[in-house]
């Protein structure tokens, strides 16, 4: 007999369980479907379908979507070489007869990696993704030896990473996506507190409100996370309008992500057009 069309696997054990519940089972429908071309966390990642649901019980691919698409800034981050693998082995698990988690070191060696720079955004190791759970010498997703280093954030790695973006349209959108507020403003000034930078807005447009409230946006002050003593360059220069993403930490407002308003370039002037309806998916935040 072949392998039936479902997978059983326990819930304490996958990347939702708590390590220590009752062992309970669950059967869900299994089919191979191929990775769409908007699943940018996953789509080439070097193969082309993946098993539904995912290993993290995402059933829909609206679902996958939407969950990936909050990674995605932080895969362009390059904080680790194995994190496109590691990440993709759970949200689009190659067709397999079982399921097969990713490596243990391979988790560890991306979160060490790459937490410290999830900290600039405000975010943390998330619980479902927590390493202990993932096989440690059984059958697993690897990349390279476990004893293998490789360079984190090859370009740039000093600058502050919330400052350091491509000007490309699709990744605007992508960040665009990943954030809860959007905002076309002036600087004032930028000062060092508490190991962060403060930026306070001369003037300013919500573009995106997400959870400001407009009574509040005259007294808004960003927070650059961590960002005191690393560089950001586009504000060296405060003469300028400026694009501000961010999202909202208990009662401060984070910048995530931060670009020169510049209309004549073409990439700019590409978001501009996408920007009224960039089809960001709607399903809750992976990290809420």
């Amino acid at each position: 007999a072949g392998e039936p069309d479902y997978v059983s696997y326990r819930s304490d054990v996958g990347p939702y369980g708590g390590g220590g519940g009752g062992g309970r089972f669950y059967a869900k429908p299994r089919q191979c479907v191929a990775i769409p071309a908007d699943l940018r966390l996953c789509h080439g990642v070097g193969y082309d379908t993946m098993v539904l649901p995912n290993l993290l019980e995402h059933e829909s691919m609206g679902e996958v979507k939407h969950q990936a698409s909050s990674w995605v800034p932080l895969l362009n981050k390059n904080c680790h070489a194995g994190t496109q693998v590691f990440l993709c082995s759970l949200f689009a698990p190659v067709c397999l007869e079982r399921p097969v988690y990713p490596c243990r070191w391979l988790c560890e060696a991306v979160r060490d990696a790459c937490e410290p720079v999830m900290q600039f955004f405000g975010f943390f190791w998330p619980d479902m993704l927590k390493c202990e759970q993932f096989p440690q010498d059984d059958v697993c997703i690897a990349m390279t030896a476990p004893n293998a280093t490789e360079a984190a954030r090859p370009r740039g790695s000093s600058v502050c990473p919330p400052c350091d973006n491509d000007m490309k349209a699709e990744a605007i959108v992508e960040h665009l996506c990943a954030s809860e507020f959007a905002l076309k403003m002036t600087i004032k000034e930028v000062k060092k507190e508490n190991g962060d930078k403060m930026i306070v807005p001369r003037k300013r447009k919500a573009l995106k409100l997400g959870p400001i409230r407009k009574k509040n946006l005259k007294k808004l002050v960003l927070f650059l996370k961590n960002g005191a003593d690393c560089p950001c360059h586009q504000l060296d220069n405060l003469g300028h309008h400026f694009l501000i993403m961010g999202r909202q930490v208990k009662s401060q407002h984070l910048l995530t992500a931060i670009y020169k308003w510049d209309k004549k370039n073409k990439e700019f002037k590409k978001f501009m057009k996408r920007m009224k309806a960039p089809d960001c998916p709607t399903f809750p935040s992976v990290f809420k």
